[in-house]
């Protein structure tokens, strides 16, 4: 059993910044990979980025590379989402998620997440 708990979220202006975090529990953190998705109104839930177990390796949705960056503390049982240069469509409700995969490139695929966080809302202004 693992818990996962997304403090967070908020409004923020285009332009601005925000930091995710994904406290875990109940488990050896370290034993699974994490993963960022996000679900708008109107829209699928879509990947957003994931990190190994070990934070060697990671993949990002293209629209995201170069603004947004995951870290992992192991010791501290923890994941971040770093969003930069925030925009209007990044608004959606983010959801951290712990999972197994063999081989990063398989990190995009949903099934592969046995528990995930409750959600937060992360709304960024025009």
């Amino acid at each position: 059993q693992v818990q996962l708990v997304e403090p967070g979220g908020g409004l923020v202006q285009a332009g601005g910044s925000l930091r995710l975090s994904c406290a875990a529990s109940g488990r050896t953190f370290s034993s699974y990979g994490m993963a960022w998705f996000r679900h708008a109104p109107g829209k699928e839930r879509e990947f957003v980025g994931a990190m190994s177990r070990s934070g060697a390796n990671t993949q990002y949705k293209d629209s995201v590379k170069g603004r947004f960056s995951m870290s992992r503390d192991n010791a501290k049982n923890t994941v971040n989402l770093q969003m930069n240069s925030l925009k209007y469509e990044d608004t959606a409700v983010y959801y951290c998620a712990a999972g197994r995969w063999m081989g990063i490139t398989l990190a995009t695929m949903d099934e592969n997440y046995a528990y995930w966080g409750q959600g937060t809302q992360v709304t960024v202004s025009s």
